[in-house]
């Protein structure tokens, strides 16, 4: 019998199933993303009386890049259309309002929660945990059709911990079958090959020692403009690494745990990222990338990568 999953598609922002909550309840600041300021619970003025942005065409071109790298994962229809049953956020009271907007950022939290574990579901080399996998997947898929009260009483955190330890084993089991670069297994505390490869300060980038079966560890590695163009990074985790301008123009991404790495500005001509585990849309959106970047199927090539780059 297949692995129950999440159906994909209810895990992707549908805009015109909600009542634009992202353009309303998250603030932003003028910077190189936004053009103004907005405060949180403000709807943005470019919002239309149909929830639907008015430039939504023109985002990068007015200076709005922000909202182009960003996804709720589905939550805006699940709060709008489930959690609310359809109520719109304009027509109810402002305490209505008020419970919408606080369960939105809950919901979004626990969406990309079901995102990473129906992928992790679909990994045949995470079969062991497969079954924990799944009462996790169904235990929070039970918590976001809570009521308004329940989303808010919620310990976010603590749930988001408890399916971290299922990830982290995940990650382990996919990575300890990547051969290392020289096709022998991977004993932990390799070199990151490739290229004139480094970590921005001048010292050869080195993938650190691994956790649990050996595998290469970069969780939390401040690679910000890393010279990494060719490097070797098979089955490398990068949780939460730092690749902020990164240059990676043709770097080996097969089979690495992408978990909240920051991809901002970073350079994906020609890499390739095939089997990459964990890796989101909002991360792809925010880096630049060629013709000739590989991706896996779970994402979808920006309309904004060019052939140059």
């Amino acid at each position: 019998m297949p692995d129950h999953t999440t159906d994909p598609s209810a895990l992707r922002g549908d805009c015109a199933q909600c009542f634009g909550l992202c353009c309303v309840v998250l603030p932003f600041s003028a910077s190189a993303d936004f053009p103004v300021d907005k405060p949180a619970g403000r709807p943005c003025a470019n919002l239309g009386g149909d929830h639907r942005c008015g430039i939504h065409a023109d985002l990068r071109a007015k200076g709005f890049t922000g909202c182009t790298v960003y996804d709720c994962f589905g939550a805006g229809q699940k709060v709008s259309q489930v959690t609310f049953g359809g109520q719109d956020w304009r027509t109810g009271t402002k305490e209505h309002a008020r419970r919408m907007f606080d369960a939105f950022p809950v919901v979004r939290q626990l969406h990309e929660l079901l995102w990473y574990l129906t992928e992790a579901l679909g990994l045949e080399a995470a079969r062991p945990v497969h079954p924990d996998l799944r009462r996790a997947l169904a235990e929070t898929e039970r918590l976001t059709r809570g009521t308004p009260e329940e989303l808010a009483a919620l310990d976010v955190a603590a749930h988001r911990q408890e399916v971290n330890v299922l990830l982290l084993r995940t990650s382990e089991l996919v990575r300890a079958g990547v051969p290392a670069p020289d096709g022998k297994p991977d004993t932990g505390g390799g070199p990151v090959s490739g290229g004139k490869g480094g970590n921005g300060n001048g010292r050869k980038g080195r993938a650190g020692k691994g956790g649990k079966g050996g595998a290469r560890d970069r969780r939390g590695a401040d690679l910000i403009g890393a010279r990494l163009r060719g490097a070797d990074l098979r089955g490398v985790s990068l949780r939460g690494a730092y690749l902020i301008a990164a240059d990676l123009t043709g770097a080996d991404l097969r089979d690495a745990d992408m978990i909240g790495a920051d991809l901002r500005d970073a350079d994906l001509t020609d890499a390739d990222l095939t089997g990459a585990f964990f890796l989101t849309q909002p991360q792809v959106n925010a880096a630049r990338g060629s013709a000739g970047t590989r991706l896996p199927g779970s994402v979808t090539r920006p309309a904004h990568w060019t052939a140059g780059g």
